[in-house]
């Protein structure tokens, strides 16, 4: 896989460019480190004091073993969901609906206090959705835990409803059981080749009848 030519590369972008890797994916999931205009001269609030963030173009540049056939499902945020589209339509994809995470617990926030995020459904070429009587409700109750961290019943869904597809999970800090993995903070890459499973310390963990509440 040839990566684009970008002026800027951060290592991330580096590693997925330069990553030995002939598959292309049937599912993307996807949760990239979006880089904020902070609007604080705070600096204990800077999301870069949790993890290393990429700016929209970084993100745009990067190019994705997508399959000619393939689903995205990417997290995005309110004031980024217009990079969210851009995002999506540089890698190909073509926006399709989204679902909606209730954090339960209210955060911080500039003109409304956070307490959702959103989940970006795109397409490129033939896919199916879900099959009706697996579809589950657009929006999703879970209490948020760790930072960044999402809710681990999404990526057990996707599973479900493509379970013989290539998935890729971009920008993870684990690896889990059928998925491959790519990401600066993750144990398991598509750059070592080693499976190596961790304790899932840092997820976010609800059932099925609490997040139906």
């Amino acid at each position: 896989m040839e990566p684009k030519k970008i002026h800027h590369q951060t290592p991330q972008i580096e590693a997925l460019g330069a990553a030995p890797c002939s598959t292309l994916f049937g599912v993307i999931y996807a949760d990239p480190p979006w880089q904020y205009d902070s609007g604080t001269a705070d600096p204990t609030r800077r999301i870069e004091n949790h993890y290393q963030t990429m700016s929209d173009d970084e993100i745009c540049e990067m190019e994705i073993p997508a399959a000619k056939d393939s689903i995205l499902y990417m997290w995005s945020v309110a004031p980024k969901l217009d990079s969210g589209i851009r995002v999506l339509a540089s890698w190909g994809f073509k926006y399709k609906t989204c679902a909606v995470w209730d954090k339960v617990k209210v955060g911080m926030g500039f003109w409304f206090r956070g307490q959702h995020e959103i989940l970006m459904v795109g397409t490129r070429g033939k896919v199916k959705p879900p099959e009706q009587e697996l579809r589950i409700s657009s929006v999703i109750k879970c209490p948020r835990g760790r930072h960044s961290a999402k809710p681990d019943y999404v990526r057990d869904k996707i599973a479900e409803w493509y379970p013989d597809v290539p998935k890729l999970e971009m920008f993870s800090r684990l690896k889990r059981p059928g998925w491959e993995v790519f990401g600066n903070q993750v144990e398991y890459d598509l750059l070592s080749g080693e499976q190596l499973y961790t304790v899932q310390s840092d997820t976010v963990q609800c059932t099925a009848e609490e997040i139906s509440r």
